[in-house]
């Protein structure tokens, strides 16, 4: 409306400030005032109230910033207080530094004293894989001059500006990402530079000192984030070898509680002087017979005589079952046992009868051998406690000193540099130490991680072996033994990532049903890949990402025709009504997705992995 008195152009005015109307607007009322021709003093009155509101108007605009700012920050110490991934807070404080500032790009970068180095470590808004990825020397840059002094900088112009020590590589990296205005402010921790937050803008322009506070105060936020990760970095490796130190000393505990159990039993055995051979010798000069040491798979120890002997399985399968010697036509048969567990047997010859004195001194000879099996397994299960330390070591900690995981690989006879397949062994109401010794045949490593005995093994085939492990294991243990494996891979890495892929395949077997049996994920197909918890985005990415890649390059709607196609049942007409598009338009997409995807992509199988995909992506961008 066109303002006819003084108190008209107010009303008008009250009214366009409680609208958000801008400056424009309300500058507006007085020159519509002035061509109405109000008397000089009303239209004195009419400037005046426009200039009141023009000032209560930027005095708003200045609360609903601040207002932002705070909020910004609050935020930002609210995700401070959740910390949980360092990368994602950082990420968040430098594309809030991006928003606030209205700048076309923010970035972060970290000192790395023990290199001389200042690398990038967050940007928002950049385009360029150089300035991504640049790594400087220390000082260089508006960077440097802010990490030398601990004060923020500004500048206009970067490329005109002489204050900080222009390098090759900073400029080389600042002109591809076509940057000009540049603010800097230090991220410090404890009066110590670690770091720089950067707000920059590809044209020339001024930063204001409330633009600087904000960007400062949010490097303090960041230099926070990234104290506590180191905090709870130090708080993880201090547990870490404190779980270390408990698991060596329960070991040291448990050795010395079988030593003591071993000096009693042992007693007879050191009167006797000693080893399997000497006792075999002695048993068999008392008994006037000949004596036969075996282990639990049949295996000759020690003999003494001539007389064929061996490990009659159904009589050595008897003895154990009652606890005594049992007669054969052959001979005496006594299971050397600890406890449930078979550890051998003892076969005597060339005497049919045996007296009770005999027979329970033969049984002795059972206790003593056991005992002399039990020494000689507790030496080689102290190597195995070794290996396992290595290779639970190698799962956990692959990066904490490489090196010295090599070193302790050679000290045991294993290149971890040679290339090596990585199974996982489960079964539950058995014992993983058992699992663990039966299965130390097929591995040259092995150990318990995690609960389940992970095995390194020389073989091309880890989808063969892991079958055979499974088989023989089950037969062992008489209970169903499943193994994923995941291979082969060379290297500290690449062991650590195929554990984590066998770890899925064994889930995967397991939910599949198919318990006792042994697999590669590449055997399950794309349902292991759901029930192993796989990576979802990755499997999007193998089975669309040609599709997706050209979309985002060229603005192009190929996936939305992909879905609507499918949808249709893969017919063209009932497809272009779900696009709104020409018939032929459907053809040309299609066509060019058999280019990105391959010419089988509407084969079955190839068309369910696609729908499949399909369906993850909406599921993993919701």
């Amino acid at each position: 409306m066109t303002p006819v008195r003084a108190h008209d152009a107010v009303r008008e005015l009250l009214g366009l400030l409680a609208a958000g109307a801008s400056g424009e607007q309300l500058a507006q009322v007085a020159v519509a005032a002035r061509a109405a021709g109000l008397p000089a003093d009303e239209l004195a009155a009419v400037d005046q109230a426009a200039e009141h509101a023009l000032r209560v108007r930027q005095t708003l605009v200045a609360h609903r910033r601040r207002e932002a700012e705070l909020t910004a920050l609050f935020d930002t110490a609210s995700d401070l207080a959740r910390l949980r991934d360092t990368d994602a807070v950082l990420r968040s404080i430098v594309r809030r530094a991006r928003t606030l500032l209205r700048v076309n790009v923010s970035y972060l970068t970290l000192n790395d004293e023990h290199a001389g180095r200042t690398y990038m470590r967050v940007t928002d808004g950049s385009a360029s894989a150089l300035f991504q990825q640049v790594t400087l020397a220390m000082g260089e840059g508006l960077g440097g001059l802010v990490a030398q002094t601990a004060r923020p900088y500004a500048t206009r112009d970067y490329f005109a500006d002489a204050r900080f020590r222009h390098t090759t590589p900073i400029d080389s990296s600042v002109h591809d990402e076509g940057l000009t205005a540049i603010l800097g402010v230090p991220l410090a921790v404890g009066g110590k530079v670690i770091g720089v937050l950067f707000a920059a803008d590809r044209s020339a322009r001024d930063f204001s000192p409330d633009e600087v506070a904000l960007l400062s105060s949010l490097a303090n936020h960041a230099a926070i984030a990234i104290e506590n990760a180191g905090l709870l970095d130090e708080t993880r490796l201090a547990l870490a070898d404190l779980n270390v130190a408990n698991t060596t000393i329960s070991g040291h505990n448990e050795a010395m509680r079988r030593a003591e159990e071993a000096h009693d039993k042992l007693t007879d055995l050191i009167l006797r002087g000693g080893d399997l051979p000497e006792v075999a010798a002695a048993v068999a000069d008392v008994l006037h017979g000949g004596i036969a040491v075996f282990d639990a798979t049949g295996t000759e120890l020690a003999r003494v005589g001539n007389s064929p002997a061996w490990a009659n399985e159904e009589a050595v399968s008897s003895a154990r079952a009652s606890g005594r010697a049992v007669s054969t036509s052959d001979g005496w048969v006594c299971a050397v046992q600890a406890g449930q567990e078979l550890l051998g047997s003892l076969v005597l010859t060339d005497r049919p009868d045996l007296s009770d004195a005999d027979r329970r001194l033969f049984e002795r000879a059972g206790v003593v051998t056991a005992l002399l099996l039990m020494l000689r397994r507790s030496v080689a299960q102290a190597e195995d406690e070794v290996r396992g330390e290595l290779l639970t070591d190698l799962l956990t900690s692959p990066d904490r000193n490489p090196a010295a995981l090599l070193a302790r690989g050679q000290r045991l006879g294993v290149d971890l540099t040679e290339t090596f397949s990585v199974l996982v062994v489960t079964a539950e109401h058995v014992s993983r130490r058992r699992l663990v010794t039966a299965a130390g045949r097929f591995a040259v490593l092995v150990g318990v991680h995690a609960d389940q005995v992970v095995l390194l093994a020389r073989t091309e085939d880890p989808n063969a072996l892991a079958a055979r492990v499974a088989e023989s294991l089950s037969s062992t243990m008489d209970s169903p033994v499943t193994v994923g494996a995941a291979g082969p891979v060379g290297g500290v890495e690449g062991l650590v990532a195929a554990h984590t892929e066998a770890v899925r395949c064994v889930r995967s077997l397991l939910a599949l049903g198919r318990t006792g049996t042994g697999s590669t994920m590449s055997d399950l197909g794309f349902v292991g890949l759901l029930l192993g918890e796989a990576d979802l985005e990755a499997y999007v990415h193998v089975t669309l990402g040609p599709v997706l890649e050209y979309d985002d390059r060229r603005g192009t709607e190929l996936l939305r025709t992909l879905e609507a196609y499918f949808t249709a049942g893969a017919n063209l007409t009932r497809a272009k009504e779900l696009l709104h598009v020409h018939v032929n338009t459907v053809v040309q997409r299609l066509e060019r997705i058999g280019s990105l995807l391959g010419a089988d992509w509407q084969t079955p199988e190839r068309a369910l992995e696609i729908q499949l995909a399909l369906r993850l992506f909406r599921l993993t961008s919701a």
